[in-house]
């Protein structure tokens, strides 16, 4: 089902805050650092710690490049859908 701009919006959002608790957890089962993923990926530990919040730019929802999804899966040694959340928000245009 389509969604209205707004409700989209807040879904996909939500989308990213619960990558982000995916990577935390992902991280904490590994025993690893936020150094440790960020720099096995190729990442600033500053970059990654937003991912963990969901979050990209200040206040906007996290939307990380798929290079950066799939050296993070790497380093986590995780799938890469494992890591995304189960329920992905309806994105297409009316």
């Amino acid at each position: 089902m389509q969604q209205g701009g707004s409700e989209a919006s807040e879904q996909w959002a939500a989308y990213g805050r619960q990558l982000g608790l995916n990577l935390h957890a992902a991280r904490i089962a590994r025993g690893l650092s936020q150094e440790d993923v960020a720099y096995g990926a190729g990442l600033s530990r500053w970059t990654y710690q937003k991912y963990e919040r969901g979050l990209s730019k200040p206040g906007e929802p996290m939307n990380p490049r798929l290079r950066a999804l799939l050296a993070l899966a790497q380093v986590l040694q995780a799938e890469l859908a494992d890591l995304l959340p189960a329920d992905p928000p309806d994105l297409r245009s009316r």
